[in-house]
């Protein structure tokens, strides 16, 4: 770095120190010389420039205003160069820059301005170098720590080998990927995610009692998904160190790539496991394998929990993400698997079935601080004995979160068999006999719609819904109460029933649910 302790420190430029100025002058970075006999040099000079001049302003202007112009200017100090006319520093000059707490050096009258430039430019240079050789080498080491693994602490770690600064990185989901000199607690990451998501997005970003950190953006396929965090405000932080963060943000966006690449695969195969299981037992053989992988054992009994939201979209990005976190965090394996409408856990269990409803209560408590605005449901089906039996409990979880998600209030969580009722009867029966028994009782009607565009199974489920109330059943289909009596006439020719009947409002109930209880057991 250029400083006027360095160029004194050169015996070339034979350079004498007049005046000091102020504690940390000599030290602080020259950006370059100017050379000017201007007497009031304001105008030209940039800050932290280092004003060269012979003086030959004095007949026409004084001392002091030449100072003060170089000090409005933000000068790094003022060089005086003697020459033969004039051998030694004005004492008015010496007296000016005194009292103006502005460095004055002397140069000798032989050496010339060029060498104080020359010396300049070499310092550059080789400041220039060293940047650059720092670049590439930080840049192979940076380089071998995604090669070998490391993930996003082991960038931080090469970084922090030559910038002694706090640093972490936080994805749009609110999760740590790494850190290093620095420790970020879950409020303080879900901060530094929102910041993230904001347009414009700011430089920084306010972690309580961390203070002001800069934010890097981290980009990764097409967006900026993650954010390396300096705890350090911009303004502390010098051009080196600027540089360094650039260059590890590029880097980590590799890293980043790599994780969302790996959980996008983990979550193919994970939804590719659910299929198996609801497929049969013609694909049953391949299910342990897959267990396996996520470090479920196939053998030991397991549970399944389904999750959603209750209100607006059942599942959200970063759920199962979120999900996921919350099983390691309790050091239980589980395989998450997201899906349109909820998001399933499969996990082994041997503890008693309410300390699972416990285990799902405070799953449901860290989605809540996770999605504020939204309020997560759990349901949880049966304990399988082994991976060959998941079908059912699977298949119940999911009834039991589809049902929580469709009371909008009441508990959280909730088991299948604490649903009671026609479900827990119809959880009983087998896949087939339930189809079976909503196509014997729905099949005509079905028939119908499907030849003529009808709209016969839907007022059915809008009727039911609505506790057959006529006004309240035709407002929400938007159609005349006398079209809804003629609607639920062609029902009873088709099915048999009449919704008029008790007896047969159940059966066509009990129909209708069974096919989307089966559908889920198949």
């Amino acid at each position: 770095m250029l400083t006027l302790r360095a160029l004194l420190a050169d015996p070339a430029l034979e350079l004498r120190l007049l005046v000091p100025g102020p504690e940390g002058a000599l030290d602080t970075e020259i950006v370059w010389v100017h050379n000017t006999e201007l007497g009031d040099p304001s105008r030209y000079v940039r800050e932290r420039e280092l004003v060269l001049t012979n003086g030959l302003w004095l007949d026409d202007a004084e001392p002091a205003g030449f100072v003060a112009g170089a000090r409005r200017a933000g000068a790094a100090g003022i060089v005086f160069g003697l020459r033969a006319e004039r051998t030694s520093t004005p004492d008015e000059l010496v007296e000016a820059c005194r009292a103006a707490d502005l460095p004055l050096l002397e140069i000798s009258v032989d050496v010339p301005f060029t060498a104080i430039t020359r010396a300049a430019a070499a310092s550059y240079a080789a400041e220039r170098q060293e940047t650059l050789v720092g670049l590439v080498r930080r840049g192979n080491a940076l380089a071998a720590a995604i090669s070998h693994g490391a993930g996003a602490s082991g960038v931080l770690a090469v970084l922090r080998r030559d910038h002694d600064l706090p640093l972490a990185v936080v994805d749009r989901m609110g999760r740590v990927l790494g850190a290093a000199g620095a420790q970020l607690d879950p409020e303080q990451a879900g901060v530094a995610a929102r910041a993230l998501a904001r347009r414009p997005r700011p430089l920084e970003v306010d972690l309580g009692s961390l203070g002001r950190a800069t934010i890097y953006p981290v980009g990764a396929v097409g967006d900026v998904d993650a954010a390396l965090l300096c705890l350090r405000p911009v303004t502390e932080l010098d051009r080196a160190e600027r540089d360094a963060l650039e260059q590890a943000a590029r880097f980590l966006s590799l890293e980043v790539a790599r994780q969302q690449t790996v959980q996008a695969i983990e979550q193919r195969f994970a939804s590719e496991l659910l299929d198996m299981v609801l497929s049969g037992a013609h694909r049953a053989a391949e299910v342990p394998g897959r267990l396996r992988a996520f470090g479920v054992d196939p053998a030991a009994p397991l549970a399944v929990c389904a999750v959603a939201f209750r209100a607006g979209d059942p599942t959200l990005p970063g759920m199962v993400e979120a999900i996921t976190d919350f099983f390691l965090a309790e050091s239980l394996p589980a395989l998450v698997a997201g899906g349109s409408q909820d998001v399933v856990a499969v996990l082994p269990w041997r503890q008693p079935p309410s300390d699972l409803s416990a285990l799902a209560g405070r799953l449901v408590t860290g989605l809540s601080s996770r999605f504020p605005d939204r309020e997560p449901v759990a349901g949880i089906g049966g304990t399988a004995p082994d991976a060959a039996e998941l079908r059912r409990p699977l298949a119940q979880a999911r009834e039991a979160a589809r049902v929580l998600r469709a009371r909008g209030g009441g508990p959280a969580v909730t088991t299948f068999d604490a649903l009671g009722g026609y479900r827990l009867l119809l959880g009983l029966q087998e896949p087939e006999q339930l189809q079976r028994f909503a196509e014997t009782v729905l099949g005509p009607m079905r028939e119908h719609d499907r030849r003529r565009g009808g709209e016969l199974e839907a007022t059915l489920r809008a009727f039911l819904d609505h506790d057959g109330h006529w006004a309240a059943t035709a407002e929400a289909l938007y159609v005349h109460v006398n079209t809804l009596r003629n609607r639920l006439a062609r029902i009873a020719e088709l099915t048999g029933r009449d919704v008029s009947r008790t007896a047969d409002r159940v059966d066509l109930f009990l129909a209708l649910e069974a096919g989307s209880v089966g559908e889920e057991l198949r």
